[in-house]
């Protein structure tokens, strides 16, 4: 793709924006960049305004002008911005082509492409992959909606023999034209991002864009124990690689290939051939959604690696052999902001599941964590049925803090389940859990939300938590009377 000289305007000054414009820079495109926010909005970002503003690039604030759009030669979306923003129908119909960062990537890309997408877990499923590889010997760059944008990874690969393991979300992949990952895996699928995709099944139509420039030489590893996700298989030409947690109906249906669980053995199946690669013990996450996690982790590991042999691609079961995937696996240290300890005070251990921010993802939550829970909900609604909730939060949950923009939507929906109580920010919340929460207890923040209505993202909200905890636990004075590290 041609850049230098060329006029392109990059909508959204989020991480994939700034990002995308100064790679775009760089490489001598001139580069407007734009948000509706205004000057006084990116208080905290004003130092990433500044940097690009000596790069050259011309940071347009407070609108979108249609006459800069229309006048591109080409438009970058932030994944956060709809691409079906009346401000862009005027360019569309003078040609301007529109697509978003992770395409810009994509055309710039060297090194093999691992992507996963789901609704939830692919975020620990993205950084599993990569910390496999890199323990099992090769190079390996993580990014994508896990944090890093993935214009600036991309920017460290200059072996095409290195993988690019990216987290790919629905705002991403409807953008997508030219992507093509050597291996796609699909961990899951429940309704989120309604409020932007208008339907579910417009957000799986989303979803399946990650095979549509797939070929018979690239892999789809998709979650058999999903119905939704199984029924992808039809709509890829990549070589279909399963994982389970359900060995024996896979083998009962004639299952050739796959990852599963039997037991407590995580076994490859190859060709009619099994092979322990692994037990329950071996993994260092606490929850069955885990170990669901683990076999999507170690069956695209295995599948990327089978690509990274030019001229031989030994077979996954060889590949089980020779590399250290049993250590590899246990070695994980897991991902921030998901199900992540923060600290005991009192008897009370504090879990940050900020990284949840639709129902499906706290209900995962909830069934990992024994009671009595104290459980902190809330934050921007996307559309998601809170109601949803109701059976487990009757189960283990002895009160409900929620905040945000949905706190309303989520007390009509619990009413008579739990107490409800609502707490102006996470650090009140944190506060009043304490008193809440009986010795032996769980205070966990798992919003069921988007963090958009309070903070930058839910990184932002997360950080927020555990410093809030972390400052109770400095407050503490044990038995001893020396004071507990903070």
């Amino acid at each position: 793709m041609k850049v230098a000289g060329q006029t392109i305007v990059v909508i959204g000054l989020g991480e994939s924006g700034r990002a995308a414009s100064e790679f775009l820079a760089r490489r001598g495109a001139r580069v407007i960049a734009m948000d509706v926010k205004r000057e006084e909005e990116f208080a905290r970002r004003r130092e990433a305004l500044e940097a690009l503003r000596t790069l050259g690039v011309r940071v347009v604030l407070g609108a979108h002008p249609p006459e800069l759009l229309r006048a591109a030669d080409a438009i970058v979306l932030s994944p956060g911005v709809p691409p079906t923003l009346a401000v862009l129908d005027e360019a569309r119909r003078a040609g301007v082509p529109i697509f978003g960062e992770v395409e810009l990537a994509a055309r710039f890309l060297r090194g093999i492409l691992i992507g996963i997408t789901g609704t939830n877990g692919k975020t620990t499923v993205t950084a599993w992959i990569g910390d496999l590889l890199a323990r099992c010997g090769y190079c390996a760059h993580v990014g994508g909606n896990i944090g890093r944008a993935l214009v600036r990874v991309i920017e460290e690969v200059h072996d095409a023999r290195c993988f690019v393991v990216a987290e790919l979300s629905s705002f991403q992949l409807e953008l997508a034209e030219t992507l093509r990952p050597r291996v796609a895996v699909v961990t899951n699928i429940a309704p989120d991002h309604l409020d932007r995709h208008g339907s579910l099944e417009a957000y799986i139509a989303a979803k399946r864009r990650i095979f549509q420039n797939q070929t018979e030489e690239d892999w789809a590893v998709l979650n058999a124990d999903d119905p939704t996700v199984r029924a992808m298989a039809e709509g890829t030409r990549a070589r279909v690689l399963l994982f389970s947690r359900q060995a024996d109906r896979m083998v009962a249906e004639g299952v050739e290939r796959g990852v599963f669980l039997r037991g407590d053995r995580l076994i490859l199946r190859w060709e009619g051939q099994e092979r322990e690669v692994a037990r329950g013990a071996d993994i260092p996450l606490r929850g069955a959604h885990n170990v669901e996690n683990a076999l999507a982790a170690l069956a695209a590991t295995l599948a990327g690696a089978s690509l990274a042999h030019p001229g031989e691609e030994p077979t996954l079961l060889a590949l089980a052999e020779v590399l250290p995937v049993r250590e590899a696996l246990r070695a994980f240290p897991g991902v921030e902001h998901r199900l992540e300890w923060v600290a005991r005070i009192e008897g009370v251990d504090y879990y940050n599941d900020s990284k949840a921010t639709n129902v499906a993802s706290t209900l995962t939550a909830l069934e990992a964590l024994e009671g009595p829970i104290v459980l902190i909900l809330g934050g921007r609604d996307k559309g998601d049925d809170f109601t949803r909730l109701r059976s487990l939060v009757a189960e283990k949950v002895v009160h409900v803090l929620v905040l945000g923009e949905a706190r309303e939507k989520i007390r009509a929906a619990l009413e008579g389940i739990a107490p409800v109580t609502h707490c102006a920010t996470v650090e009140e919340a944190v506060r009043t859990a304490r008193q809440l929460a009986p010795a032996g207890g769980v205070v966990l923040l798992s919003p069921a939300c988007a963090s958009f209505d309070m903070f930058e993202n839910f990184e932002h909200r997360g950080r927020v938590f555990k410093e809030a905890v972390r400052r109770m636990l400095c407050e503490e004075t044990p038995p001893d009377g020396r004071r507990s590290e903070c």
